[in-house]
């Protein structure tokens, strides 16, 4: 083979491999610049590199942060966020409805994570004065996991999102394997509740309704819209088997479990007489992050424990 020939073929050689690089698709990890992605109230949201300086506005918005190895570029967040502890740590914009709009501006962020309850007033507030704000507003388990994958794209940490929702997806089948195909009459009625005075429960679309469906239970609220109020005649007609209640919520601590345990009307209900009673952190029930599957085999356990042993 001339020498020409050869100069020919590492010429093209080299052509062939600068388009194929060229053509490939960012290596896991890499976010390509401009960033954009749809938030989860459907709005395009445009930032021209990686957010170095985020604002949380949400706890369960930190706690998924927190989850990607974000902490470092977490420079604020709510009152309310105290999970993971560091968490505490970190500048504070005020209440998680209500938070200090100029106190965020002052703080240049990059990105600012919202929720739905953002959607009307701070959100076009933060955006007015130049603030990219991205929005999370997950219902259900599914949109629990892909929340997490957004915050990991528009952030750059798409490897570990990915990891996660992989890990929290093979936790939630490790319990829908053992309670997908149980018969009606092997579901647990379950009474979930949220507030004692006046008396509270979660409904249909709630987390708590799918969490509870999704360890083997039948909610006995599942005919209500939300989270609602119910009577205890309906509650004592309706004669949970099992009796979980939030607790740790403010001031409140554990006054819901102390009414399921104390109620003498709730004396005669299978759950009282079989000693069926629990209680749940709303903090790790009540937020849609990582730590919900956490509340998902918390509930298998009290509703199945023939299936689910207490991890010792």
């Amino acid at each position: 083979m001339s020498k020409y020939v050869r100069n020919c073929l590492f010429v093209l050689l080299s052509l062939v491999l600068l388009v194929t690089m060229s053509c490939s698709s960012p290596k896991a990890g890499e976010t390509k610049s401009p960033i954009e992605v749809t938030d989860q109230l459907g709005r395009v949201v445009k930032l021209d590199k990686v957010p170095q300086r985020i604002i949380s506005l949400a706890p369960s918005n930190t706690e998924i942060l927190f989850a990607l190895g974000l902490a470092d570029k977490v420079v604020a967040v709510t009152d309310y966020c105290n999970y993971p502890p560091e968490a505490k740590e970190k500048a504070s914009i005020g209440g998680f409805s209500t938070p200090n709009i100029e106190r965020v501006v002052a703080l240049s962020p990059d990105l600012v994570v919202a929720t739905s309850i953002h959607q009307k007033q701070v959100i076009p507030s933060l955006e007015q004065r130049g603030i990219t704000v991205f929005a999370l507003a997950p219902k259900t388990l599914d949109e629990v996991l892909e929340a997490i994958t957004l915050v990991g794209r528009i952030t750059g940490k798409e490897k570990e999102a990915s990891k996660l929702v992989r890990e929290m997806g093979e936790r939630i089948m490790t319990v829908t394997d053992k309670t997908s195909s149980l018969p009606e009459a092997q579901k647990p009625r379950v009474f979930y509740i949220t507030w004692h005075d006046p008396l509270k429960t979660a409904g249909a679309g709630t987390l708590h309704d799918e969490l509870i469906r999704k360890a083997g239970g039948t909610n006995i609220a599942r005919d209500l819209a939300g989270y609602a109020g119910i009577t205890l005649e309906t509650v004592i007609d309706t004669n949970p088997e099992v009796m979980i209640a939030g607790v740790g919520m403010g001031t409140g601590a554990d006054a819901p479990l102390q009414f399921a345990l104390t109620e003498p009307r709730l004396r005669n209900t299978d759950a009282r007489l079989n000693n069926r009673v629990y209680a749940i952190d709303v903090d790790l029930v009540g937020r849609a992050g990582p730590r919900i599957v956490d509340a998902l085999e918390q509930f298998a356990r009290f509703i199945h424990p023939e299936l689910f042993k207490e991890a010792k």
